[in-house]
């Protein structure tokens, strides 16, 4: 690792060193949902494409319990680099990513043995059971290998391994891409087959991380000899990692509960929205790259004490994220119809889609600053504003504005929540953020 990056580099450049990879992960990740989607929406079913979006909350679940001891851990390690204690982030990082393991297959076991009500729970009704319960089987199986691949891909940008945390990204989301049609289509697997494909792509992922981890990082390990953590570390861990895992289990509650919402409108709103969620990650995926590739960066100047270049970071991060959120969710608007129309030919579902697209990306500016001050509560360790925007975006807030909206506006109700949650959960991250961390700067 160049210290020089985190110490003393240009801070426009070191964001762009760390972040670019993150976002070049994500514009992956992107192709590989389009893709995904693309193939799934190629079957014509409606009923298959409404049981897939029911399922993905599960695939949500398994990303929010990786960032637990990814971003957890992520968040320990980079102050402890800065801090010079190196042998102290290497045992955090094997701790972390066999408890990641360990947690996969407790939850697979569990998701497994009470398969049929969490299915009924998600929404699934007598259409789409088939389709909802061959995709959930098949993620649940997997999710040990997709838990335990967001520890490195999280702790490697720590080491200054930016490019490498995106490779591996890239080589489960190519994979994929290759086996979908294959096994969609070749084989007629369904619904089934997309799960299967990106299990596959995930197994191939790990494979790489394992393989950097032993080979090339120097601070980082997998030597299950060192499987051990004090007291005191495991609740910095948790204390940053159980807000982040909150945040996307709150993205899952958060899908569970909009497609609940669509029923009575029937299952063409619930696959068109399950359509729109995948094409809104155009512009989510992006400024989440953004806001998350600077979390090295922070966390090593906040354990560092370097305020003053900590000050440059934080005024660079709002600044830029804010304006390309603006740009991005501007051109989403214009171009919303065309976009949807490139997963699916039904003029019916495009007709849905295109207002459901607009209306999300009237939050996404707001959910960038959300995002921003989220990233600079872990990186610093703050786990008390992190838990509180954890839960509020697409959790509490939500919530209660969908139950509100919906009861006051109907259908346009139901569209309207998330950007009014953006927006209310951005003046909290304001409030929470001028109360903790800028006294800190002050001082």
């Amino acid at each position: 690792m160049n210290n020089e990056w985190f110490e003393s580099a240009p801070v426009h450049k070191a964001y762009f060193k760390f972040s670019l990879p993150v976002v070049c992960g994500m514009i992956i990740s992107l192709v590989y949902n389009m893709v995904d989607t693309w193939f799934i929406a190629r079957t014509g079913n409606t009923n298959l494409v409404a049981g897939v979006a029911l399922g993905a909350p599960v695939f949500t679940l398994m990303i929010a319990l990786g960032d637990m001891f990814g971003l957890g851990g992520a968040s320990v390690i980079s102050r402890y680099f800065g801090q010079k204690r190196d042998d102290d982030g290497r045992k955090i990082s094997i701790f972390c990513f066999y408890a990641a393991l360990m947690m996969g297959v407790a939850v697979a076991v569990f998701m497994i043995l009470f398969r049929q009500p969490i299915l009924h729970l998600l929404g699934a009704n007598e259409e789409t059971m088939a389709y909802a319960s061959s995709y959930y089987t098949y993620i649940v199986l997997g999710a040990p290998l997709i838990v335990v691949s967001f520890t490195p891909n999280n702790q490697l940008r720590t080491e200054g391994f930016s490019t490498q945390s995106m490779i591996g990204g890239a080589i489960g989301s190519v994979v994929n891409i290759i086996l979908d049609p294959i096994f969609i289509f070749g084989f007629g697997w369904g619904a089934a087959g997309a799960a299967i494909a990106t299990v596959l792509g995930y197994a191939c992922t790990d494979t790489y991380y394992v393989w950097i981890l032993l080979r090339r990082t120097k601070k980082l390990s997998v030597d299950i000899r060192q499987f051990r953590v004090v007291p005191s570390e495991l609740r910095q861990i948790l204390s940053i990692g159980i807000p982040a895992c909150i945040t996307n289990l709150m993205q899952s509650i958060g899908m569970t509960m909009l497609n609940r919402f669509l029923l009575p409108y029937g299952n063409d709103r619930v696959a068109a929205m399950g359509i729109v969620t995948k094409t809104n990650l155009m512009a989510a995926l992006i400024v989440i790259g953004f806001a998350f590739g600077a979390q090295p960066l922070i966390g090593y100047n906040y354990g560092a004490q370097n305020k003053e270049r900590l000050r440059k970071i934080l005024r660079f991060c709002y600044g830029f994220e804010c304006c390309i959120a603006l740009v991005i969710s501007g051109c989403m608007s214009l171009a919303a119809p065309y976009l949807i129309r490139m997963f699916i030919a039904d003029e019916q579902i495009v007709a849905l889609g295109a207002p459901m697209l607009r209306m999300l990306q009237i939050g996404i500016p707001f959910m960038a600053i959300v995002l921003v001050t989220t990233v600079i509560f872990q990186a610093s360790g703050k786990a008390w504003g992190a838990f509180l925007l954890s839960v509020s975006r697409q959790g509490v807030i939500f919530a209660i504005v969908i139950f509100a909206a919906s009861r006051l506006f109907g259908y346009k109700g139901v569209l309207a929540a998330q950007p009014a949650a953006d927006i209310l959960t951005a003046l909290l991250a304001v409030g929470l953020f001028l109360g903790s961390v800028y006294k800190d700067l002050k001082e």
